[in-house]
């Protein structure tokens, strides 16, 4: 599983990294992607809840978030 660390960056820099690498995945394939900034969680599943897709989303620590996509 990749990860993509998006520290410190703001919409939609980390939604078009996140779309990019779903695009390679293969199907039961799973990208994490970890944030600090709340509005990216909400972008990121606004997005892929569009998608067939599962997501899943964690807050690791107070204000850092781990999102899990895995392409169905």
């Amino acid at each position: 599983m990749n990860k993509i660390d998006c520290f410190g960056d703001f919409c939609p820099i980390p939604l078009l990294k996140a779309k990019k690498e779903f695009k390679s995945l293969n199907f039961g394939e799973s990208f994490m992607l970890v944030t600090d900034h709340s509005c990216v969680v909400e972008s990121i599943k606004e997005y892929f809840n569009k998608l067939t897709c599962t997501i899943s989303c964690k807050e690791i620590f107070n204000g850092v978030w781990e999102i899990t996509v895995t392409k169905d």
